[in-house]
């Protein structure tokens, strides 16, 4: 098959080079020995088409000692960088293992959603009532205008105008209209539902859809371009970021701790984790069984034609997800193609089988039926980093000791990543937060099944996806 051919090519990217720093497409951070030293992207389109990336300060190659370390130059280490050096006069040395954000920063579908974790605003007020709801609200708002202004500062083709939850059955409809009731009356979040009629007359053909629920906060944008963003400003600001620099060791010694890279030892008095999905196991004991990684599959269309964008009807480039549990991400980028993206495999041994590709294939058929048999330019897969919870966390897990994380998205951290950034460097500068949200105020929750978490993934998704089809 065609597609097939073309996306599986893109595994070769790193052909020629020295294996060590090959792509490795069966990366698994359960299971495999760190995330890498010094490996190429993923053959993302993001990857493809950033053009130059912009300069960082090379590995670590001596013993050094900072104030702050970061771990991990994605969004959430970059911004922690960028919030440090502006907003606190600290300038942070940024400690990555392989190339700028090489993890979820460079997989993504590059949607900038007014969302963090999981759980929708009808479910904070079942968990945490609704004052503490309406401060996540004012929290995850104030997030997203953050995140807009930086994006303003960075050229990262912005496609805003708001997002789209498209009710992938008839039945979800009244779901979407129980939560726009709550985003109006409890959190004065205006929203808007849309028939389907409308919303395939004026936005999108999507076949699949029975309708919509529109919210006017959102914003496409390019992920590796952002990212790129994010190392030019940081490092502008007075940050030093080092690639190819992975912890290979952490020892605290009255105080200090000792982050054994390849080319060094870093001695900082603080340090701030932002790995993400890809923190491998044994990184520090505080994020054991903490992060549930799940693997997320994402590919991108040759660009459409202009009978084909018809037939689809794209009349929106705002950024789109379904009701699916087992969801389906999707927009129409400024080059004429078609970005999709669903879950994926369980292990990463088993990312690379055709069956995962072919679901995505169909599902993107099923919504877009003129777009059947088109060529796929690029094709990859990433890791997510899921909490035990559904929300992330931004904290001190031991106030003893001078080590804070922010992880745990769940999918929506390509805009609050920012925020999160911004909260964990007042963190390290001693600031505490401005509001005391439980996801400040306590650690990541463990598993107290974790080996076993696989197979309860499995049994889930099979669950989901019986309900997601469901008539």
């Amino acid at each position: 098959m065609e597609q097939s051919v073309i996306t599986r090519v893109g595994e070769g990217l790193s052909a020629g080079r020295d294996s060590a720093t090959q792509y490795d497409p069966r990366y698994d951070p359960l299971v495999s020995p760190g995330p890498g030293h010094g490996k190429q992207y993923a053959p993302t389109y993001w990857a493809a088409t950033a053009g130059t990336p912009p300069p960082d300060d090379g590995p670590i190659t001596k013993d050094i000692d900072v104030d702050v370390a970061i771990i991990g130059a994605g969004y959430t280490g970059l911004a922690t960088a960028l919030c440090l050096a502006r907003e606190h006069g600290i300038k942070a040395v940024v400690l990555e293992a392989n190339k700028t954000s090489w993890g979820c920063s460079s997989r993504n579908g590059g949607q900038g959603q007014n969302a963090s974790g999981r759980l929708s605003r009808s479910q904070w007020i079942e968990r945490w009532g609704k004052d503490v709801a309406l401060k996540m609200h004012d929290e995850i708002q104030e997030g997203f205008d953050n995140f807009k202004s930086l994006v303003a500062e960075i050229d990262c083709d912005p496609q805003p105008g708001g997002h789209f939850l498209i009710a992938h059955r008839p039945r979800m409809m009244d779901k979407l209209a129980a939560e726009a009731k709550v985003w109006k009356d409890v959190f004065g979040y205006p929203s808007e539902l849309i028939d389907q009629a409308t919303l395939r007359r004026e936005y999108v053909n999507d076949c699949e859809a029975a309708g919509a629920l529109h919210e006017p906060e959102g914003i496409g944008i390019h992920a590796l371009k952002l990212a790129y963003g994010y190392l030019r400003l940081a490092r502008e600001a007075g940050a030093r970021v080092h690639p190819a620099s992975p912890v290979i060791g952490w020892e605290t010694i009255n105080g200090i701790h000792h982050l054994r890279t390849p080319g060094g030892i870093v001695r900082a008095r603080s340090v701030g984790i932002a790995t993400g999905a890809y923190t491998a196991p044994d990184l520090h004991p505080s994020l054991t069984s903490r992060v549930m990684p799940i693997l997320s599959n994402s590919m991108v269309t040759r660009p459409l034609t202009q009978q084909e964008i018809a037939a689809c009807n794209f009349r929106t480039t705002q950024v789109l997800t379904d009701t699916r549990t087992l969801r389906f991400y999707y927009r129409f980028l400024p080059d004429n193609r078609l970005q999709i993206g669903s879950r994926s495999a369980i292990t990463g041994a088993d990312a690379p089988n055709p069956r995962h590709y072919e679901l995505l294939i169909e599902g993107m058929g099923r919504k877009f039926p003129a777009l059947r048999g088109v060529q796929i330019d690029y094709s990859w897969w990433g890791w997510v980093d899921v909490s035990h919870d559904m929300m992330p966390r931004v904290c001190q897990p031991d106030p003893k000791q001078s080590v804070f994380y922010a992880l745990g998205y769940g999918g929506n951290g390509v805009s609050y990543s920012q925020q999160a950034g911004r909260r964990l460097a007042e963190r390290i500068a001693g600031k505490g937060s401005k509001q005391m949200l439980p996801i400040f105020t306590s650690p990541l929750p463990g598993h107290p099944f974790a080996p076993f978490r696989r197979i309860g993934q499995r049994m889930l998704y099979q669950l989901y996806f019986r309900r997601d089809e469901k008539p």
